[in-house]
């Protein structure tokens, strides 16, 4: 077989899977991490948010990043700017229940100076196209590829296909790569499906909530 990414038995798969996952969970919106993740559209507070929660995430379960939000938004510190001003420690005890909060808080610091003063927040990305905004994104600490596209799809609405560990574990399943490097798998998905950032929320968040309720039933 030729590239996987350019095998048309593939690109056909990887289409019909997607609407095999529409059609047994619907459009993911209804609850959960993707209520937001997933919303169209999205006010300038709510990609804020999103962009403050791709590092909360990290290495996180996702009631354990709501309880951090929520300690977050009880202080009035669930924004970029906020983020910038606060103290360290304050932000800490704040997002401890994410765990290595020590670390996220240096990284939440980082990032949220980087929207704020270095590109002129969620408005000012808009004058960056996206391989430059990802290429930014990478260089700062902590902002590894799928947390960079994270924030660029869900947060900025690029059409950018997010690679995770659930991502792997579908395309390992369907027997849709016996390569799985991020970047390779990323050129998968994109050449299989229209460039279209609606589509590429929708069906990352599917294969999540599916590898999910597999992992539950295993």
């Amino acid at each position: 077989m030729a590239e996987d990414f350019l095998d048309k038995k593939i690109k056909n798969k990887i289409t019909s899977l997607y609407q095999q996952l529409l059609s047994k969970y619907g459009v993911p919106y209804a609850s959960g991490q993707w209520q937001l993740w997933c919303k169209r559209p999205k006010s300038e507070k709510e990609k804020e948010i999103i962009v403050i929660e791709s590092i909360l995430t990290q290495r996180a379960n996702w009631k354990n990043v709501q309880i951090a939000v929520k300690h977050l938004e009880e202080k009035n510190l669930l924004s970029l700017q906020s983020i910038v001003e606060a103290e360290y420690q304050i932000i800490e005890n704040l997002i401890r229940p994410s765990g290595f909060y020590r670390q996220k808080t240096k990284r939440l610091k980082d990032l949220a100076n980087f929207f704020v003063y270095e590109i002129g927040g969620i408005k000012g990305t808009k004058q960056i196209k996206t391989p430059l905004l990802r290429e930014k994104l990478l260089s700062i600490d902590g902002v590894g590829k799928e947390t960079a596209d994270d924030i660029l799809l869900y947060a900025l609405e690029r059409p950018v296909f997010v690679i995770d560990e659930y991502t792997k574990r579908f395309v390992k399943m369907h027997n849709l790569s016996s390569k799985f490097s991020y970047d390779f798998l990323q050129r998968i998905f994109e050449n299989s499906i229209k460039k279209d950032y609606k589509i590429y929320e929708d069906y990352h968040a599917l294969i999540v909530i599916e590898m999910k309720e597999k992992q539950k039933k295993s």
